[in-house]
């Protein structure tokens, strides 16, 4: 793999996330770009080839930090540099693994000298590196809690802070923050949303002379990346100078009071939150003007600010899908066409395509001609059903509720499937945890040992000590004094005295769902609140850092739905699309949730599983249906696989089959009435309670 950066010239396509990386160079107070989009998209090549092109930054020899020699840094911790001579250096751009500790973001303090010599001896962290430079985070959404904390410290603050035991330590970060992402594999926190300026969806194009395009300039690159290089450099350098004439006419670009007026109209109509998209909305337009040249904001620039500032800022909740309606930008822009209050734009006499960017067989950087439009809208969950207004048919008054009903359509299973049916309203569900301590994903659900929360004890540190518990060193420490010959009032510690401290929290638990879709819960009615149940225990899973799966069974067998991912918008788009028929083979849906089970506690040994079963506890197909479903749970509880039961059985006569499958599973089980956090029914209180239970149950 070379470590030639790929050029940004080079890049085919992908106009919306080219301008808006370029918008972030021109000005960095625009706040970052989030390139949200499918694998193989050239996310991460593209935002790599932009640190190529950012202006260099003056500083000191030898400061680790950045310092700009025009305005130091006071409280520099390589500071004061009366003596250390400046420097001009290419800006940096930093990367920060998902993997990656919170020392190895923010820095790290060496505890053993701060206690034994009393110096304070600091080694920068990633937050140091990208300071006026970039800070890159491939897979932003997978980033642990505590990471993201400490990000969103940095990115309000301007700067960063360590604390260990009363030893602190400050320094300034500020960076351009630019993060890809997969929405498949989750999303993000609102917190940190909310953080970046800009946001991009990109997908691979469909054309297939562009597709051709991308594969020649790859493999042109991949066999000599020199010569590659080379051949673009003029469209690089062009390139970096339109950057250059941008930002110094940035602080002359005039964002006159109908500009501002037309931005707040904009935000307004969205009801976007708070009111830091107008601001960067506001920044944007600016940015655009002054890469075009001119120094008046004009209305084409606004709405072109809007369709990269505020798609991510306008979700109403967690399985929205990210966009913005052109037709009702539009739609408000043009309330204000008859205002004259800002003049016409003006662009330079010479300007043009062949004078600010590469040649047509590139990317032309967006020199000359109409900005890139802002991102596709794509919408990740499905709109009302129209079948939602045909009523499906129910079952025959008499017939055996257990049998498969006849539907219009026929199942790919050979199972009789009704059309899918929209989930009810979701609701706050009640709280289910995982028993015992675990040791997984920081998240909001099960007891953890976890990097923070409340202390409970103290261990021999394990590596690199980073959690000192104090009282627990002096105590180790306090016996050898004398024997160490101590004469002062200091503490003579070693290293086998040091201690670190034991924190338990809170983690994020594999919650797996496998929901029963067979004819016997085919009404529509009480389909419809299955599905409500069911997403409302996905939003659950979202605001509790939790991985979901889902299973569902009917017809013939059980298929995974969607593996384990931490997506939840899949989860509830692939429920929204659940059709419903057929015979109900209980065991078959259990079974597969066993190997589903079996294979990620390979993959992710210390995330632990939490089951939750939706059925009304009918099988059928076979000899001795529930017999095989009774044996498939006990294998489950025998590996001590935590569960929930949600019985959705309904009407006036009730068999208990549910009750009879919570027992198989050493499961407590809720109606769906009862998984209400505002229902005054009776409910067991949590899968430990029910555990112990049963623990009891199964010794006697």
């Amino acid at each position: 793999m070379s470590s030639t950066p790929y050029p940004f010239a080079a890049v085919v396509g992908m106009d919306s996330l080219r301008l808006a990386l370029l918008l972030n160079a021109v000005s960095p107070a625009v706040g970052g770009v989030l390139v949200r989009g499918e694998k193989g998209t050239a996310k991460t090549t593209t935002v790599r080839a932009l640190s190529a092109l950012l202006p260099e930054v003056g500083t000191y020899t030898g400061c680790r930090f950045a310092c700009d020699p025009a305005a130091p840094d006071p409280g520099c911790p390589d500071g004061p540099h009366t003596d250390d001579a400046p420097l001009t250096r290419p800006a940096k751009m930093a990367e920060l693994p998902v993997g990656a500790s919170e020392d190895r973001l923010v820095g790290s303090l060496d505890i053993e000298r701060a206690l034994s010599d009393g110096v304070k001896a600091f080694e920068p962290g990633l937050l140091a590196a990208a300071h006026r430079g970039v800070l890159y985070v491939d897979e932003v959404n997978l980033l642990g809690d505590h990471l993201v904390d400490s990000l969103l410290d940095a990115a309000a603050t301007g700067s960063a802070h360590i604390e260990r035991e009363g030893v602190s330590v400050r320094h300034a970060s500020r960076f351009l923050l630019v993060g890809t992402m997969n929405p498949e594999e989750g999303e993000l926190r609102p917190q940190l949303l909310d953080r970046f300026g800009l946001t991009v969806e990109v997908a691979a194009s469909r054309e297939p002379d562009e597709r051709v395009e991308v594969v020649r300039r790859r493999l042109a690159f991949d066999e000599d990346p020199a010569a590659f290089t080379a051949k673009w450099a003029a469209e690089e350098d062009a390139l970096r100078e339109r950057i250059a004439a941008a930002r110094a006419l940035l602080p002359a670009v005039r964002l006159g009071d109908g500009a501002l007026r037309r931005i707040a109209a904009v935000c307004a109509g969205f009801e976007v939150d708070g009111m830091r998209a107008d601001i960067v909305t506001a920044r944007t337009a600016t940015a655009l003007a002054a890469w075009d040249g001119r120094t008046d904001v004009a209305t084409e620039d606004v709405r072109q600010a809007a369709l990269l500032a505020l798609p991510h800022r306008r979700r109403r909740a967690p399985f929205d899908a990210p966009g913005l309606d052109e037709a009702k930008l539009d739609e408000i822009l043009s309330q204000f066409e008859d205002e004259d209050d800002d003049p016409e734009p003006e662009g330079p006499e010479d300007s043009g395509p062949e004078d600010n960017g590469p040649d047509d067989n590139g990317p032309d950087g967006d020199g000359g001609g109409e900005p890139p439009r802002g991102p596709e809208q794509e919408a990740e969950l499905p709109a009302q059903r129209e079948t939602e207004e045909q009523p499906a048919p129910e079952p025959s008054e008499g017939a055996d509720p257990a049998a498969p009903q006849e539907t219009p359509a026929q199942g790919a299973q050979g199972a009789q499937e009704a059309p899918p049916v929209a989930a009810a309203a979701p609701f706050r569900t009640r709280k289910f945890d995982v028993p015992g301590l675990g040791e997984g994903a920081a998240g909001r659900r099960s007891r953890s040992r976890t990097p923070h929360g409340r202390t409970t004890g103290s261990r021999r540190p394990r590596g690199v000590l980073s959690r000192l518990h104090l009282a627990a060193t002096v105590q180790a420490a306090a016996p050898h004094q004398r024997a160490r010959g101590r004469t002062g009032r200091g503490l003579v510690v070693r290293r086998d005295d040091l201690r670190e401290a034991v924190r338990e929290g809170r983690e994020g638990n594999l919650v797996l769902f496998v929901v029963d879709a067979s004819g016997s819960m085919a009404a529509r009615k009480r389909m419809s609140a299955v599905k409500g149940a069911v997403l409302s225990l996905l939003l659950d899973a979202y605001q509790r850092r939790d991985k979901i799966g889902m299973i569902t069974f009917r017809g013939s067998g059980a298929e995974v739905a969607l593996p384990p991912t931490s997506s939840v918008d899949a989860g509830a788009a692939r429920l929204e699309k659940l059709p419903t028929g057929g015979r109900t083979p209980l065991a078959a849906g259990l079974l597969q949730a066993h190997e589903v089970l079996r294979v990620e506690r390979l993959r992710d040994p210390s995330r632990r599983p939490l089951l939750v079963v939706v059925t009304d506890g009918r099988a059928t197909g076979g000899p001795e249906p529930l017999a095989r479903a009774a044996r498939a749970a006990g294998l489950l509880a025998a590996e001590g696989t935590a569960s929930i039961v949600v019985d959705c059985e309904a009407g006036p006569v009730r068999l208990g089959l549910a009750a009879e499958l919570g027992h198989s599973l050493l499961a407590p089980v809720v109606t769906l009435d009862e998984l209400r956090a505002d229902s005054v029914s009776a409910l067991v209180r949590t899968v430990r309670n029910s555990n112990n239970g049963n623990t009891s149950r199964r010794a006697a």
